[in-house]
């Protein structure tokens, strides 16, 4: 009992808006949907949060964080380099690029103060393939605290969508309770996603999110912003 409730602690804290990891700084191109006018509304932030979660999440940042995941598992280094290659590869502007590396950057400084990182030879040896994009760390982390592999995507993808919903309620602009329902309503998407791409075929990975690169891209040079770039 106690093993299993240091474990739903540890996911807690890995997935918790306050690690230092700066996802709260970026919008992922929803700044500038809502200042195009993409975005007016809580219907239409549902439509782009869904189609975020299904053609992005469920087809890339999942099946790969369920990969990388593995390869700690198994300590097969060459695997773990191989999917967190395939991830960086995958972000489609400079803006997404760097947030992957400050992101990934910030957690593998943060793993480093941690009491027990003297332990985790991963952090010296598999450094470069761990400052390439956060999930990277977050599967290391997540395999010795003995996080199940599912609750590790279910706590990521949660996570993901209450930074996302944070945004849309400063931008939209949405109210709080308006943002409270979202994330109660995509709760069930959660699910269906993480299953399924716990069961996708390496030849199906790969996201197809054409609206959010191109304002991830017109971010990268707006006039006024809140969030990053």
């Amino acid at each position: 009992m106690q093993h299993t409730s240091l474990s739903t602690l540890r996911l807690m804290h890995l997935m918790s808006p306050n690690l230092p990891t700066g996802a709260f700084t970026y919008s992922q191109g929803m700044e500038w949907a809502v200042e195009c006018g993409w975005l007016k509304n809580e219907e239409q932030t549902k439509q782009w949060l869904v189609s975020v979660l299904t053609d992005s999440l469920t087809y890339l940042e999942l099946p790969l964080l369920y990969r990388l995941y593995q390869a700690v598992e198994t300590s097969n280094r060459s695997e773990f380099e191989h999917w967190c290659q395939w991830m960086y590869a995958s972000r489609e502007t400079s803006e997404l690029r760097e947030e992957e590396k400050q992101r990934s950057r910030a957690l593998f400084n943060l793993l480093l103060k941690l009491p027990e990182s003297n332990n985790w030879h991963e952090l010296e040896h598999w450094k470069s393939s761990l400052l390439q994009c956060q999930i990277s760390g977050l599967a290391l982390a997540a395999r010795h605290w003995h996080i199940s592999v599912e609750n590790l995507l279910l706590g990521y993808t949660w996570s993901w969508l209450e930074n996302a919903v944070a945004a849309a309620i400063k931008l939209v602009p949405l109210g709080q309770s308006d943002g409270q329902r979202l994330m109660y309503e995509l709760s069930h998407d959660i699910v269906d996603a993480v299953d399924y791409a716990c069961t996708l075929e390496e030849d199906s990975i790969g996201a197809s999110t054409p609206a959010l690169a191109i304002a991830s891209s017109l971010h990268e040079c707006q006039y006024s912003r809140l969030f990053r770039s």
